[in-house]
Parts: C-alpha cells; sequence; structure tokens
C-alpha cells in the first residue's frame, strides 16, 4: 500500500504540473486523449447530452476492465502475506542478529541467509502489486486531458454543479470517498501494520481533495465513482482471498 500510495501521489503531482501542457499532435494525444474524448462525446449524445453520466459509465467501465488484474493482485498479495506469516519466526531471529550484529562480513553472511529464506519459501518482499496502478495511469491521465479539452463538459451541468469548473462540494466528496477506501483496505491487518500504513493511507484523499479544488469538477467525479467502486472491490477481495484465522494470528504476533 505504501507503494501505490507513492505512485499515486506521483501521478497527481504529475497531473498538477502538466495543467497547462500542450498535448496536440503527440502520440499520447492521439492515442489516449482523443479516444476518450470520442467515447465522452458519443455516450453523452446516447445518453441525451447527459455527460455526467457519460463519465460515471467511463469510469465503471474502466473498473470493470482493471477489475480481474486487481483481484489476482490481492490474491497474490494475500499469498505473499500468508507466506510471510508462515517464515516470520525465522525471519525475525535472522533480522534480530543482523540488528545486533557490528561486523559487516557477519551482517553480509546474514543478509544472505535471510535471502535464502526468502527463495526457499517463495517470498518476494518487493512484490506489493503496482500493475493495476501502472496500466490506469495512462488512462487517468488521458481521461484528465480529454475531459479539460472537450466542450461538451465544460459547457454542460450534472447534478448542482458545472463538469468543466471546479466545484468544492465534490472535491470534498471525493476525498471523504478515498479517505474511507484506504480505512477498507486497512481491515483485517494487524495494529501494528495498521499503525505505519496510515500515515501512507492518507496521503492519496488529501492530495486528491486538494487537486481536485482547482480541478474540472468532473474529475473529482471520476474519483468519486471510481473510489465507490474501489471500495465494493476491496471487500469483495477481501471476501474471497480471506486470511485463514491461524496466519492472521501468526502474523500480528
Amino acid at each position: 500500500m505504501k507503494k501505490i500510495s507513492f505512485i499515486f501521489v506521483l501521478l497527481l503531482l504529475t497531473l498538477t504540473g502538466c495543467q497547462s501542457a500542450t498535448t496536440e499532435g503527440a502520440f499520447f494525444h492521439d492515442y489516449l486523449v482523443n479516444p476518450f474524448s470520442f467515447l465522452i462525446h458519443e455516450i453523452g449524445t446516447f445518453l441525451g447530452g447527459n455527460f455526467g453520466v457519460a463519465i460515471i459509465v467511463i469510469t465503471l467501465l474502466i473498473r470493470l476492465v482493471l477489475l480481474p488484474f486487481m483481484l489476482k493482485t490481492y490474491k497474490n498479495q494475500q499469498d505473499m502475506k500468508g507466506k510471510m506469516a508462515l517464515i516470520k519466526p525465522e525471519m525475525s531471529a535472522i533480522q534480530k542478529k543482523i540488528k545486533e550484529t557490528k561486523d559487516k562480513e557477519e551482517q553480509k553472511k546474514l543478509q544472505q541467509e535471510l535471502m535464502m529464506l526468502y527463495q526457499k519459501n517463495g517470498v518476494n518482499p518487493l512484490n506489493m502489486g503496482c500493475l493495476p496502478l501502472l496500466i490506469q495511469t495512462p488512462i487517468l491521465i488521458g481521461l484528465y486531458y480529454a475531459i479539460r479539452s472537450s466542450s461538451e463538459i465544460a459547457s454542460h451541468s450534472f447534478l448542482w454543479f458545472n463538469l468543466g469548473q471546479p466545484d468544492h462540494i465534490m472535491a470534498i466528496i471525493a476525498g471523504v470517498v478515498y479517505l474511507a477506501q484506504s480505512r477498507v483496505s486497512l481491515m483485517n491487518i494487524p495494529a501494528e501494520q495498521q499503525a505505519q500504513m496510515k500515515i501512507m493511507g492518507l496521503l492519496s484523499p488529501v492530495m486528491i481533495f486538494i487537486f481536485s479544488l482547482n480541478a474540472p469538477a468532473a474529475l473529482p467525479l471520476y474519483w468519486t465513482v471510481g473510489g465507490a467502486f474501489l471500495i465494493l472491490q476491496t471487500l469483495i477481495g477481501k471476501t474471497l482471498y480471506h486470511q485463514q484465522p491461524a496466519l492472521e494470528k501468526q502474523e500480528s504476533q
């Protein structure tokens, strides 16, 4: 989750720094921005000019396409956590020796021993499952510029707000939804790990809120719908791939 939050914050900072960038004629614009502009126009027109619903439909389509990747990643993470829990006694003993010894050669030997323990049990502690987010990143950037360049969105309203103008209420809603999503993602995680992850878990909703304050309201609408879908997806993943109680107990010790 730390790495995912870091990448997401990096994405937001990238978007913030690129607000005035021109992408006309570029490969990115032709193959990502234009298709989303076309989808927004066609779906919005099909729905009688309701471009807010069009954004919701596109958001759900994106999330449904990513769903198999996300669930597979969640399964791999749960499997990895189970393996880490099983080797935790040996791993902790080696890590304790590494901290206590001052001899560089001995530290190197213990590090190799730790790596062998990982390899023997098929553990890769660096495997955080960022593929779905990496897939989503160019999609989000493409949709962002499509929203900014869409004349239909700039001139249409949805519910109480104008899709092409910033809306502080939508910014708050988007931030709250992602705050709830970060809390749901911490369910069934040992208290010790929760304490380490809470701060990183706060970065995404805070950055979403700050960025949404000056972004077209269509973007926090996208985040709100996507965040709500992520909450449901997380609950499904935790139900399907819930750790065995014995492993949870051992992991928390």
